[in-house]
């Protein structure tokens, strides 16, 4: 298929390539993120024209799913189509439509939002699971696509599903929200041409999700698309952020109260302390919150290097459920410019600088790329040690650390600034102190590298020398 309006995705098309030219069955997964553009994906490659396709309603019962069935049965046959009394009954219908159609000619299916049409007491599943196994698995000409935003339902009941669909799928795609370079070649389409530095702010909002900034004008600066968007009374997403997650997870509230307690420390918790500021029971409940939350990008675990799994920290990544709880939620309808308003906010400076660090964690791979290590393994941690008054030593921290197969550390600090960052005599002795402290607490025999992160370089001077190596903003954006 000709890959024409979609912007990156290039693995992707390759796979639906490889399905499409495959001499047998094909049964394809497409999830992620909401918003992230899966059924945008799929319709353009196949250029929206399929043997059938269904869509999930959400919070339908069963019988409007099956009406929806027959109607699209009936847009496809042209027939008259009563609804189905069942989903067993349904499948029976669409092989029955599925086998009146050219057998030399490959058959796409697509149920879309799929997650959707598996309502309590529905049968759906082990209906579909019969379906599959009884007939469609052994049509080679068959390409069937589900695909669904609710990444755990997605995960459990097809991806790694233990019954009757255990290791069918022959295609799985997880869609990832872009990266930079890709929101660069996205906003370019819309003929929005701003700066690296605005568009690594906007990133900081909306991070890389395609439907958001599918909303952004070329006509408005940075700020004013900020303030329509998320500011301007009945904005046009002033109920994304319930919208997103009841839509995602059954139980919301408790995925709510978890990346509310994580927005309120940007470092991060242990899952003790979700408990103690949360107040959910810290059961198998909180675990499953916990790994849905991943496995759909809302939240990343964050291991610190040399400690045990237990230790980990859990750390909210999603950009636009982190703008919303530092922004948004106190502040809709209260002043319809507020980001035009608050650019020298020192709140909002330190924000941005705490989120250049995420984003920075997000691009490892083309940091490593500038550094010249891409190809060799690695694994990356932070690191941290507290404060020791007793015997007078002070605490540090490090939010990046790369520790490479070569025997090399590489430190990475991280600063957000709108020119060159200077290092004085007191970051200086800071740097000295940190690298020196962390060979001492974690007994390290590997060479260290010190590198700094910032947007626009560090500015030569005296204290410079200090860093070894360093990446800037205009890094992170390699393709």
């Amino acid at each position: 298929m000709s890959k024409t309006k979609i912007i990156g995705r290039t693995e992707e098309y390759e796979r639906l390539d490889e399905c499409m030219n495959s001499n047998q069955a094909q049964l394809v997964i497409v999830y992620g993120r909401r918003r992230v553009g899966k059924t945008f994906l799929i319709n353009e490659y196949f250029h929206n024209t399929f043997a059938f396709k269904l869509t999930g309603t959400y919070g339908k019962a069963k019988e409007v799913q099956l009406r929806n069935f027959a109607s699209s049965l009936k847009r496809q046959t042209h027939k008259e189509q009563k609804a189905p009394k069942d989903w067993l009954q349904a499948f029976e219908l669409l092989r029955d439509y599925l086998e009146s159609l050219p057998q030399n000619e490959k058959q796409v299916v697509f149920f879309d939002e799929m997650p959707w049409l598996d309502n309590q007491k529905s049968d759906f599943l082990s209906s579909f699971e019969w379906f599959w196994n009884d007939w469609a698995s052994t049509q080679d000409n068959l390409v069937f696509i589900v695909c669904g935003s609710a990444t755990s339902w997605m995960d459990e009941k097809i991806a790694n599903n233990k019954g009757g669909l255990f290791n069918r799928q022959t295609c799985k795609l997880f869609l990832k929200p872009f990266k930079l370079a890709e929101v660069e070649e996205y906003l370019l389409s819309k003929q929005i041409k701003w700066s690296r530095y605005d568009i690594v702010r906007c990133y900081m909002i909306m991070g890389g999700i395609p439907y958001y900034l599918s909303l952004l004008s070329s006509k408005l600066s940075l700020s004013q698309n900020i303030d329509k968007l998320f500011f301007a009374e009945g904005c046009e997403l002033w109920d994304e952020f319930e919208h997103l997650y009841n839509t995602l997870f059954t139980n919301s509230e408790s995925y709510i109260k978890v990346v509310e307690a994580l927005s309120s420390k940007r470092g991060g918790l242990t899952r003790a302390e979700i408990v103690e500021k949360t107040k959910l029971n810290g059961n198998g409940d909180l675990t499953a919150v916990l790994k849905n939350l991943e496995l759909s990008g809302f939240i990343r675990v964050s291991i610190f290097y040399k400690k045990a799994k237990k230790d980990a920290l859990y750390q909210l990544r999603d950009y636009f459920t982190a703008f919303y709880f530092q922004f948004i939620k106190n502040n809709y309808g209260k002043d319809e410019q507020y980001w035009s308003n608050s650019t020298d906010n020192p709140a909002r400076r330190t924000w941005e600088g705490l989120v250049f660090e995420q984003i920075c964690k997000d691009h490892v791979f083309a940091i490593k790329q500038k550094l010249g290590i891409s190809g060799i393994l690695s694994e990356e941690s932070a690191w941290f040690v507290r404060a020791d008054k007793e015997n007078g030593t002070s605490g540090a921290q490090i939010d990046l650390l790369i520790k490479r197969r070569d025997r090399v550390i590489t430190i990475c600090e991280i600063k957000f600034s709108n020119g060159e960052y200077q290092i004085t005599k007191d970051y200086d002795l800071n740097l000295r102190n940190k690298v020196e402290l962390f060979k001492s607490e974690t007994n390290c025999k590997e060479s260290i590298q010190l590198v700094m992160l910032t947007t626009y370089g560090v500015k030569k001077n005296e204290y410079s020398s200090v860093i070894q190596n360093q990446v800037i903003m205009d890094d992170l954006f390699y393709r």
